[in-house]
């Protein structure tokens, strides 16, 4: 008997997950809701959003909602990779060091000065299909899944970018990226 309550439960839990999945996307007549939908759903928060240790364990820290690598945490100089590792990653899930140096998620906030406040929904997509900085600067680097957004939609896109647009500006100056280890050395050289 006790093993059959244990299979109800799990195949209620189940259920409810199946029930739950099935939830429709919002209609792309309603930007700001698909573009929340699609932040929400394709993974923007695990890395723009700052990381912060909770009693669950490490959470992104929505107060400070992709707000990007935060500008006063110092992560001192590029780890060297050794054995079989290949990247390291910062506590706050914002910034990555690998053989492309160091990269830092950027502040997707509406600020103007440190954020994406004044872009345009075409530099947004035009960063996101070329892979390059506001469309045509330097590269987007790892770990942004460019390869994988570029197959968003430019109404998808654009809708992303009005979701952004609506969000609370945070000012937060990410820093630059850093060229890889070996290459710094060998430009001081």
């Amino acid at each position: 008997m006790k093993s059959l309550k244990l299979f109800a439960f799990f195949a209620l839990v189940l259920f409810a997950s199946f029930v739950r999945a099935a939830d429709p996307a919002p209609a792309a007549g309603d930007p700001v809701a698909r573009g929340k939908y699609i932040v929400s759903t394709a993974g923007c928060h695990d890395c723009h959003t700052p990381w912060k240790m909770t009693p669950e364990g490490p959470r992104p820290d929505m107060s400070l909602a992709l707000s990007g690598h935060p500008e006063k945490f110092d992560m001192g100089p590029v780890p060297q990779m050794q054995g079989g590792w290949i990247a390291s990653i910062a506590a706050t899930n914002t910034a990555y060091a690998g053989p492309w140096g160091v990269s830092f998620t950027a502040n997707l906030t509406p600020d103007r000065e440190t954020g994406i406040g004044k872009w345009t929904a075409r530099t947004f997509i035009d960063t996101i299909r070329t892979g390059r900085h506001l469309g045509r600067g330097r590269e987007v680097l790892p770990p942004m899944p460019i390869m994988v957004y570029r197959n968003f939609t430019d109404e998808d896109l654009t809708a992303i970018f009005t979701y952004l647009q609506t969000m609370p500006p945070v000012k937060n100056k990410v820093p630059e990226p850093r060229p890889p280890a070996t290459a710094a050395v060998a430009a001081g050289s």
